[in-house]
């Protein structure tokens, strides 16, 4: 697979340093039941990468030390770690909100009977990939058979009371087709929502649009097909100033399914460690229990660009109207 890693190190986006750290957003490992062609982690299910009981143990510590207020895990499929129910069981139990990047599919998997009954139960919020509303363009990025899978999860999560339930968020999350930026977060939001409920009864709380980022397999498609610069130019073209101070890893950090830390989840798949210690390499939970992290200076690259861009991209959606 092609790299895009080497064309992204050297950059001329604006430094940045950390706010006071407030979400942990945690990686449980690259195993997933699909392999969709904008995954920045490369998950699929051949991937063995797990995070083990001990680092989650780790986790539990890390939150209680430093008083995080939201755990957002992700993966591949975090649901597929032998050790969600009881991560996000522990980390309820504390007071922490907890968000699942849920494919939707892997709710249908085989031994993933009442999966969604846990996470209501738990209050989980649940932050759901659906590419488009269509099967055509969810197809093209999932794969045969998953448009069908996805609506049939989100009928499941409704009768559950997500989307309608206020303790049940339901949110869904809209990546582009291709190397394109995503179009205005509010007006596709009330089209999603109108087709969504149209064509099969499905009601949601919020759309998130997200940015492709040029890193991992979109990047490495970008390069195949000979348009890696040109959407670095179109992200570079459309970058907002304004944007800077609501990028997500200025209260966020990234874990990765080792421990080790990172200022977000693109670093991360970029093997970028945490910026302010980047000269002595990666770090560990077991290091920094109690660090105070604020003003630390983030590690930065070309694909931050990618975050920046026109409304501005995070793991909440845009950054602004």
């Amino acid at each position: 697979m092609l790299d895009s890693r080497p064309l992204l190190i050297a950059t001329d986006f604006p430094p940045i340093r950390r706010n006071k750290l407030e979400i942990l957003q945690v990686n449980l490992g690259y195993k997933c039941n699909l392999s969709c062609v904008h995954c920045h982690v490369n998950a699929g299910p051949t991937r063995t990468e797990m995070m083990s009981l001990e680092t989650v143990e780790l986790l539990l510590q890390f939150i209680k030390a430093q008083q995080i207020k939201v755990l957002d895990l992700t993966g591949g499929a975090p649901e597929l770690n032998p050790h969600f129910r009881y991560l996000v069981a522990q980390a309820r139990a504390l007071g922490v909100e907890v968000i699942d990047r849920c494919n939707l599919t892997v709710l249908l998997e085989p031994g993933q009977e009442g999966l969604a009954e846990f996470l209501a139960q738990q209050q989980v919020v649940i932050t759901a990939s659906l590419p488009c509303y269509s099967a055509e363009n969810v197809e093209k990025q999932r794969g045969k058979g998953v448009y069908a899978d996805s609506i049939k999860a989100l009928q499941q999560l409704n009768q559950l009371g997500y989307g309608s339930d206020p303790k049940l968020a339901l949110h869904l999350v809209y990546n582009p087709t291709g190397p394109v930026l995503p179009p205005p977060q509010q007006a596709l939001e009330a089209a999603y929502k109108k087709e969504l409920q149209q064509r099969h009864q499905i009601v949601f709380n919020q759309l998130y649009t997200i940015t492709n980022m040029p890193i991992s397999r979109f990047g490495a498609v970008l390069l195949s097909q000979g348009q890696f610069e040109a959407y670095m130019d179109l992200l570079k073209a459309n970058f907002s100033d304004s944007n800077l101070a609501t990028v997500m890893c200025k209260n966020l950090l990234s874990v990765d399914w080792q421990g080790y830390l990172y200022d977000c989840d693109f670093n991360q798949m970029l093997a970028l460690p945490m910026g302010a210690t980047a000269a002595q390499g990666r770090r560990h939970l077991s290091s920094v229990m109690r660090q105070d992290f604020a003003g630390l200076e983030i590690h930065i690259a070309d694909h931050c660009f990618g975050c920046t861009a026109g409304q501005g991209s995070s793991c909440g959606g845009a950054l602004h109207d």
